[in-house]
């Protein structure tokens, strides 16, 4: 069975998260973008492992379905043609600050737990190191590899994946607060890592640079703070609907099984680039160096972006380990937004998005697998070169920088002219 997995979100208990976070607008959310399987994100919080353990229940071997009683209140706000057995898994990411080799370290990692009873064991191991109801990703004094050692000893059947690896101030590798090896922060735990996330302003090519890394599968999630940003990278599997089946496929890598990863273009993160946004400054690592990493402004040291460490850190210059087959994306609401000039949460867009979806069906199966005639048929033959040009990577992007993310342009401003004139641009209301 072919499905799409987005493990890594958040809850309505994470901070700067949208109180829409909640199971119903997930189950109803997951299915408009074409994801089958949702990390719940947060099971460390109480009262969301609480609100889960309600509204949930079994479904296959590790994985959760919403109940019908909950289903029936979101359920008329879902078009027929996005309707799926939706599934839940249970995840949350844990933030992790600690004093490690004469420095401090801030290290986010994702754990997956195939039942309550395991997650519930985690949770009060982690009750007993800090404050678990003050944010659904919990901010623990705890070193990693104790926290994947806790995750262990509750059940070797979970999967722990450092998270968003190159991000510069919460990561593994982050420049900011991060190590120069795995070894480094997980010791002789680090062989029995599941995978490493390679967050959204890093790309496959661009981990597969660092030989350090050929053994471990990647992985790509959405990091979600709101229903609308699920989906902005994921997973694609053709195995069993299972936890233990999904487990498989990501520790062992095999492309027959573990199918591809959805991408944001890299340079759309918010980290790509080195940068210093309260003065506007975006150079590339090439600009860094001749500024001796220094704001020509300010004179504030740079923010040293995605792009800048992992090439800090390479040791060849062109990829080595084939990855899992890759592909990108930019979400739909951004390409309507983009080449109608309208904002991506402008009732405009908002409409045009929608009815795409009650014609053609789920978001990803209109980005990557609908033929162009017949997306040309259901909106206009501008939406349908849109997405072709983004198929076919053919878009500009002012990369993202210290904490901004990059800018999208799918059409230029001329392009834009000769369409109209061409009498292609209309709303397909």
């Amino acid at each position: 069975m072919i499905f799409t997995a987005d493990f890594h979100i958040h809850s309505h208990y994470s901070r700067a998260t949208s109180k829409f976070m909640d199971a119903n607008n997930l189950y109803k959310w997951g299915q408009l973008k074409g994801i089958r399987i949702i990390g719940t994100g947060d099971f460390t919080h109480p009262k969301w492992f609480s609100e889960l353990r309600e509204k949930l229940e079994p479904a296959e071997s590790g994985l959760f379905r919403l109940k019908k009683a909950y289903a029936k209140e979101i359920e008329h706000e879902i078009p027929e043609s996005c309707r799926s057995d939706f599934r839940f898994m249970l995840t949350v990411e844990i933030s992790n600050i600690y004093s490690k080799n004469g420095r401090v370290r801030k290290v986010h990692n994702v754990i997956c737990a195939p039942s309550f009873e395991i997650a519930s064991k985690i949770n009060s191991e982690l009750s007993k190191i800090g404050n678990l109801q003050a944010d659904g990703r919990p901010i623990l004094g705890l070193d990693s590899k104790r926290l994947f050692q806790i995750t262990l000893d509750a059940s070797t059947d979970c999967m722990f994946i450092p998270a968003h690896i190159w991000t510069p101030y919460f990561a593994v590798f982050g420049s900011k607060s991060g190590f120069d090896s795995l070894e480094e922060c997980f010791e002789d735990l680090t062989p029995f890592i599941t995978a490493l996330e390679t967050g959204l302003s890093s790309d496959p090519p661009m981990n597969r640079t660092l030989s350090a890394l050929d053994d471990f599968t990647l992985v790509s999630n959405s990091d979600a703070h709101s229903p609308q940003k699920l989906g902005r990278e994921v997973n694609r599997f053709d195995t069993e609907l299972s936890y233990f089946s999904i487990r498989d496929a990501v520790k062992n890598g095999d492309p027959k099984h573990f199918l591809e990863t959805v991408e944001f273009f890299p340079e759309e993160g918010k980290y790509h680039y080195d940068g210093h946004s309260t003065c506007e400054v975006r150079f590339s690592p090439e600009e860094t160096k001749k500024h001796n990493g220094l704001c020509p402004k300010c004179g504030h040291p740079l923010t040293i972006g995605v792009l800048n460490r992992v090439a800090s850190l390479a040791d060849r210059s062109e990829p080595g380990k084939k990855s899992i087959p890759y592909r990108y994306l930019i979400p739909l609401p951004e390409i309507l937004s983009d080449i109608y000039s309208k904002g991506v949460s402008s009732k405009y867009v908002n409409g045009l998005y929608f009815s795409m979806l009650e014609k053609l069906g789920n978001e990803f199966s209109i980005l990557l697998d609908i033929p162009l005639e017949t997306i040309e048929k259901a909106s206009s033959s501008y939406v349908a070169r849109a997405i072709q040009k983004v198929r076919e990577g053919k878009v500009r992007i002012a990369p993202g920088y210290d904490g901004e993310f990059g800018t999208i342009e799918v059409f230029t401003e001329k392009e834009k002219s000769d369409l109209q004139t061409q009498k292609t641009l209309f709303s397909f209301f």
